[in-house]
């Protein structure tokens, strides 16, 4: 049967169980995405389409493809403004799939803007199908890598949707991902040198939940009896309520950070300064890295060993050869679980007396700890905005199942935490989704507010309204830092519950702290009716949260 090559992509991706596409008009694959009955998600910019599919992709550790479209071709405007969601996507390892308008045959150089190269650098790979009859082989080859090594974005580039081909000449069949255990001798030299250490450190990354994990993580820590820190973006990969857990940030991660004679390093690249810790006294230290790219390897430390594979494989193949012999440890069970108590306990100390605050304005953490009041940790869903809401959510919320918390950073686009809700609920429309913004994260999301009304999803959005961008006020990261710069209107001078309330949301403004849990367990109440909420909290400037090693 002749199709064309947007039809072509459509049927296939129904093939591959995508449920939707999100997108922002004009891409002209979208016209047969509609023809075919597959759902589009209107979001209100190019960015947030890729932005939904990006986080949707995050939040189901890649066991479902998030996939967007936006605007090409010639006039790309769509693709310059889809750029900043692609190198979020690109920089936090997330499996997206982009489609978009391919510069047509003959029309490369007409302008001084290169698609193919800009994209390019924010993608794992990016195909251009010059010819039609190459959908299926252009599409096998997405999916592949999508579902394969090393997760990133893939774009794919449709210069000639109406171009037509022989669907039946290459019929398509959905493929499947392929994952690597690790050599055996890499992993008998890992648990050598983990047997040798005296103070070892487990550090788990996002690899962990893309691999699925958390099961084989908690008993490789258990059987090692070693204390675990997670990444920001692992948050959730280790039961945060386990007498093993460390923390994310904070002093009690700084703490044993420096103490430890190992770092085992699982499903993280290690790379300091994105949201992330050094290694103090690398020098000094043993450093066992276990990932799925051996780009990471020796990228910044030296590396006593090294363990390439799936991280589920991985901690498998660790955790039967740890079990073949015993760890060289002078610590029992008992006394490492009470020094994480008693270094963790000291580390939360300041927060634990800000979330019972009775302050007014409300001191954001007492916010903090209505949330984790009123949520179910075991199914609900909560994620942050860049920024302060970032930081002191990421150093305090308990998340105990992975992807219970979204974390997110490194090349960071202010309003990401909006569209991490939205995926959320699409991914589970029973599961209550809660974003925490700031200021500078509420201006960026405002567009897109609409969407959750129009796609009757019932998100809430918890806003920690303060009149500034309160990490960036005068002296906070130093003398004169941004002393100009920080100040935007607030609370009395602007109601934002009434201007959000205008567009049909449930809204609230809460200045009583006594009032935080009574509001947030209104706004969830609303949500069952898959009406979104918004919750404005006249809060205080409290730029105070766990910091990062050695940043």
């Amino acid at each position: 049967m002749t199709i064309d090559a947007a039809t072509g992509i459509a049927r296939i991706l129904k093939q591959e169980g995508v449920e939707w596409v999100s997108t922002f008009p004009v891409c002209r694959v979208n016209n047969a995405l509609g023809r075919e009955g597959v759902p589009m998600v209107m979001m209100r910019d190019d960015r947030y389409a890729v932005a939904v599919a990006d986080a949707y992709s995050r939040i189901t550790g890649g066991q479902k493809i998030g996939v967007c479209t936006f605007q090409g071709g010639i006039n790309a405007a769509g693709t310059q403004y889809a750029y900043a969601g692609m190198a979020q996507a690109f920089e936090d390892g997330s499996p997206v799939l982009c489609i978009t308008d391919g510069v047509p045959a003959g029309s490369s150089n007409n302008s001084q803007y290169d698609v193919f190269n800009a994209l390019s650098t924010v993608s794992k790979w990016y195909g251009y199908i010059d010819r039609p009859e190459r959908v299926p082989e252009f599409m096998r080859r997405a999916f592949t890598m999508l579902r394969s090594g090393r997760p990133g974005p893939v774009v794919l580039a449709v210069p000639d949707p109406t171009g037509t081909y022989d669907e039946t000449a290459d019929p398509y069949q959905p493929v499947k991902g392929w994952k690597h255990g690790p050599v055996g001798e890499d992993v008998v030299h890992a648990i050598n040198l983990l047997t040798g250490a005296r103070n070892p450190l487990i550090y788990a990354g996002e690899g962990v939940i893309y691999a699925g994990a958390s099961e084989e993580l908690t008993a490789f820590a258990e059987m090692a009896n070693a204390p675990v820190v997670t990444t920001l973006k692992a948050k959730g990969a280790f039961p945060e309520n386990h007498p093993l857990f460390v923390g994310v940030r904070g002093g009690q991660v700084n703490n044993f950070l420096e103490n430890c004679d190992m770092v085992f390093a699982v499903g993280t690249s290690l790379s300091p300064g994105r949201f992330s810790h050094r290694i103090p006294n690398a020098g000094s230290k043993t450093i066992v890295h276990c990932d799925v790219d051996d780009l990471h390897v020796n990228k910044i430390y030296n590396t006593a060993g090294a363990v390439i594979g799936d991280a589920r494989y991985t901690l498998q193949a660790l955790t039967e050869e740890l079990s073949t012999r015993p760890v060289k440890s002078a610590r029992s069970r008992e006394d490492v679980a009470l020094e994480v108590k008693n270094e963790r306990d000291a580390g939360m100390a300041q927060y634990v007396e800000a979330m019972a605050s009775d302050d007014k304005p409300i001191n954001p953490y007492r916010v903090y700890a209505g949330l984790m009041e009123v949520l179910d940790p075991y199914n609900s869903f909560v994620t942050h905005e860049s920024g302060n809401t970032r930081d002191q959510l990421s150093t305090v919320y308990d998340t105990l199942v992975p992807r219970g918390f979204l974390g997110w950073g490194n090349v960071s686009t202010l309003g990401f935490g909006w569209a991490g809700s939205v995926a959320a609920r699409l991914a589970d429309p029973n599961r209550p989704a809660v974003t925490v913004t700031g200021e500078a994260g509420l201006g960026y999301m405002l567009g897109n507010l609409e969407v959750a009304l129009r796609q009757n999803l019932g998100v809430t959005v918890a806003h920690i309204s303060n009149g500034g961008f309160a990490g960036y006020g005068p002296g906070f990261w130093g003398p004169g830092h941004d002393p100009f710069t920080h100040s935007v209107l607030g609370p009395d001078e602007v109601d934002m519950s009434r201007v959000i309330g205008e567009l049909g949301y449930h809204t609230e403004r809460v200045s009583e702290p006594s009032e935080v849990v009574p509001a947030l367990r209104r706004a969830l109440e609303v949500n069952q009716s898959n009406r979104p909420a918004y919750i404005e909290f006249l809060c205080s400037q409290f730029p105070i949260y766990g910091d990062w090693v050695g940043r």
